[in-house]
């Protein structure tokens, strides 16, 4: 956030997408005067609701994935993408069933492929934040708890003060709307956004101008800039 704070002359909106959301709920709080807002799209708090059974079963996968953390530190975007796909198997096996009944030279065909390339294009995990990722959100579910700490201190979003946008797919399968609407509630003064889309079609679908992006331009323009 610094590096960014000075490349642009002024304290960026922190953006956090998924997990991404949940990290950037803690760097908000720790250091506010390197943001002058925050936009938190899709990002999991309560990662028991609605299914806890689902939750601990991807935290019961740490176990097996500890050689390969132990042996690289990081956590191989091969295994990332599994776990992903273990949270809907039957969407990922109809999406690409749907592929296929697409005129593969068509534009809906291109759009698909293209989607699939930036999923696809992730980096490696890294050991420990794995580590916090599937422990201690999915099986202890610390964020919702209270629980969740850095380096020793706890992570708190009421304790957030910066104008913030919360946006929550309400046909989410990835982060189910009850699991990212709870900060909505917790962060004082936050503004609640719900598209009717899911998971990636909020961000990069054929209606992500209209379900995401213009709601989250016009929110930016609610708060002035520094003087």
């Amino acid at each position: 956030m610094t590096a960014a704070a000075q490349a642009a002359g002024e304290p960026p909106v922190l953006a956090g997408y998924c997990m991404g959301g949940t990290l950037a709920v803690a760097a908000a709080q720790r250091r506010p005067d390197l943001i002058r807002g925050l936009a938190l799209l899709a990002a999991p708090w309560d990662f028991h609701a609605p299914e806890p059974e689902r939750a601990i079963q991807a935290a019961q996968t740490l176990p097996l994935l500890e050689p390969a953390l132990a042996f690289s530190h990081a956590l191989p975007v091969d295994l990332l993408q599994s776990l992903f796909a273990m949270l809907d198997p039957w969407g990922v096996a109809e999406k690409y069933r749907g592929f296929a009944r697409l005129p593969q030279d068509g534009a809906r065909a291109r759009l698909f492929v293209a989607l699939e390339d930036w999923l696809n294009d992730g980096v490696p995990l890294a050991a420990e934040v794995a580590r916090a990722c599937l422990g201690e959100w999915y099986g202890e579910n610390a964020p919702a708890r209270g629980n969740w700490r850095i380096a020793g201190l706890p992570v708190d979003p009421s304790a957030i003060t910066k104008p913030t946008f919360v946006a929550v797919p309400g046909r989410d399968r990835i982060v189910p709307p009850e699991s990212a609407r709870p900060l909505a509630g917790l962060i004082p003064g936050a503004v609640l956004h719900q598209p009717a889309a899911g998971h990636i079609g909020m961000a990069a679908g054929a209606r992500a101008e209209a379900s995401l992006w213009r709601p989250l331009l016009g929110w930016l323009r609610t708060f002035d800039r520094p003087t």
